[in-house]
C-alpha cells in the first residue's frame, strides 16, 4: 500500500517558477528598481543558465501579475506606482458617469501608536509594535468620496509626517515607493454595507445613516509581507466599486 508523502517532503516547483524567484529576489534587494528595465531574455538566460523560453515564461507570468511591464519595441520594466495606469489597480471606485474625475488625496491627520491586537494581526507585527495611522480624504471632481483610515508598520515608515503627505502630489502608494523603497504587489480586499456615523457622514457630505460601502484591505509586498491595513468608507451615490474578473 502507498504511503501519503510526508509533510517534509519537498514540493516540486516548475524551473520556470524557480527563475521567477531569482528575478523576484533581484526586484526586492533593489537591483532592479521601479521604473527601470530588467535585462532582456537572453541576458536572464544567460545569467541564469536556462533557455530563453523557460525565461520568457517566468517573465510572462509576472507581467501578469503586474509585477513587470511590457512595452513594444523596448524591453520589459519594472511596474512602478508612477504610472498612471496603475492608480486604479489598487482603488476600483468608479464615476457612474463612466467620465473620467480628477482625483486628490486630502491628508487629515498622521500619528504614531502602539498596534493593538487587531493591528498587529493584520500587520503581522508583535503587540504593541510601532505603528503609524493616517486619515485622509479622496476626493473625486473636487466632491468627498473616500474616508480611509491607514495602518502602517512604524518601522517602515517612520520618517512619514503629516506634512509629507500634504507636500507629495502624487498617489499614496507612489509615496511609499518612491520615499520608503516599498512597492504593494497585491492586495486584499473585504467588502460590506455599513450606515454613516456622524464622523464619517459630515467628512463625506452624507446623511447620517446614508448607506457606504466599507472596504478593508491588506496590502502586501514583496514576499508576500503585509505593509498596509486599511479601512475605507466610500459612497456610492454617484459611484460604483468596479472589479474586472477575468
Amino acid at each position: 500500500m502507498m504511503q501519503p508523502p510526508s509533510a517534509s517532503a519537498p514540493t516540486f516547483s516548475p524551473l520556470y517558477r524557480q527563475i521567477k524567484t531569482l528575478i523576484l529576489q533581484g526586484l526586492e534587494s533593489g537591483e532592479w528598481r521601479p521604473g527601470e528595465a530588467i535585462p532582456s531574455e537572453s541576458e536572464l538566460a544567460v545569467r541564469f543558465n536556462v533557455s530563453q523560453g523557460t525565461v520568457r515564461k517566468a517573465v510572462d507570468e509576472m507581467a501578469a501579475e503586474n509585477l513587470v511591464v511590457r512595452r513594444q519595441g523596448k524591453g520589459t520594466y519594472v511596474a512602478t506606482h508612477d504610472d498612471p495606469r496603475a492608480f486604479f489597480r489598487f482603488l476600483k471606485l468608479v464615476p457612474m458617469s463612466g467620465k473620467i474625475e480628477p482625483t486628490k488625496s486630502i491628508p487629515l491627520e498622521c500619528w504614531r501608536a502602539k498596534a493593538g491586537p487587531e493591528a498587529a494581526r493584520m500587520l503581522a507585527l508583535k503587540l504593541g509594535a510601532a505603528i503609524i495611522i493616517v486619515r485622509r480624504l479622496l476626493q473625486f471632481a473636487a466632491k468627498a468620496v473616500v474616508v480611509d483610515e491607514i495602518y502602517l508598520p512604524g518601522e517602515i515608515f517612520s520618517g512619514l509626517s503629516l506634512e509629507t503627505l500634504r507636500d507629495y502630489q502624487g498617489s499614496l502608494y507612489s509615496l511609499f515607493e518612491a520615499d520608503f523603497g516599498v512597492r504593494m504587489i497585491r492586495a486584499e480586499e473585504r467588502l460590506r454595507a455599513v450606515a454613516a456615523d456622524r464622523g464619517s457622514a459630515e467628512l463625506l457630505g452624507v446623511a447620517e445613516g446614508s448607506p457606504l460601502l466599507s472596504v478593508e484591505r491588506v496590502s502586501f509586498t514583496y514576499g508576500d509581507k503585509p505593509v498596509e491595513w486599511r479601512r475605507g468608507l466610500y459612497a456610492t451615490a454617484d459611484h460604483c466599486y468596479l472589479n474586472e474578473l477575468n
